[in-house]
């Protein structure tokens, strides 16, 4: 299983600071989303656009979209097939600091490669659709909707069957999908963590 941390987004809801750099424990929050996700999958590459240099000390392969304009996360995962050749594509999104161990395992269960369709993973508030196990087969119908206009996830799979799993909130509380996708959210994040940025090692 492939993995990709979908990192291309334009963040104008954090005053376009990059989440991916944002600090987070000791590192930045990309530190910590691969030490929850890179365990879980064979190999990891990086969605992003602009220069790849920002990211070289994470060793990955940064695969910009193939189409301009920061279409969104789907050009980010049709762009990851196309760069990666992957049957089955798992894609996280770089600001979820908590994120299950288990997920790509749980997925994987889920997914039937007889009838191979996207498995999406859910919570308390419903879909969580950046978070999704997809087979290659589903490329055709992403390039679809992106040759089309349609953007939006959420529209993608009201069109398209999926599978699901559902992921109960943790015993400690925390909900595995929180979202840093503002400034008060990040500083909410640290706090769940138990420190503010900087203060401590980024642990999974």
């Amino acid at each position: 299983m492939t993995g990709v941390v979908l990192a291309g987004g334009l963040s104008r809801r954090m005053q376009g600071r990059e989440k991916a750099l944002l600090p987070f424990g000791e590192g930045v929050l990309l530190d910590r989303t691969l030490a929850r996700f890179a365990p879980q999958v064979t190999r990891v590459v990086l969605s992003a656009n602009g220069d790849p240099t920002r990211f070289a000390r994470f060793g990955l392969p940064v695969i910009p979209d193939a189409r301009p304009d920061h279409p969104g996360p789907l050009a980010g995962v049709e762009a990851a097939f196309l760069a990666t050749g992957a049957d089955w594509l798992l894609s996280v999104p770089v600001d979820l600091p908590f994120l299950p161990l288990d997920l790509a395992a749980r997925l994987g269960d889920r997914a039937d490669a007889r009838d191979p369709m996207p498995v999406v993973a859910a919570g308390g508030f419903g879909l969580h659709p950046v978070v999704c196990l997809w087979p290659r087969a589903a490329l055709p119908w992403i390039r679809h909707a992106l040759d089309a206009g349609q953007l939006r996830l959420m529209d993608w799979f009201a069109r398209h069957p999926c599978l699901t799993v559902v992921f109960d909130q943790p015993p400690n509380g925390v909900d595995p999908f929180f979202n840093v996708n503002h400034p008060d959210a990040l500083m909410e994040a640290a706090r769940i963590d138990g420190a503010s940025p900087g203060e401590r090692p980024c642990m999974p």
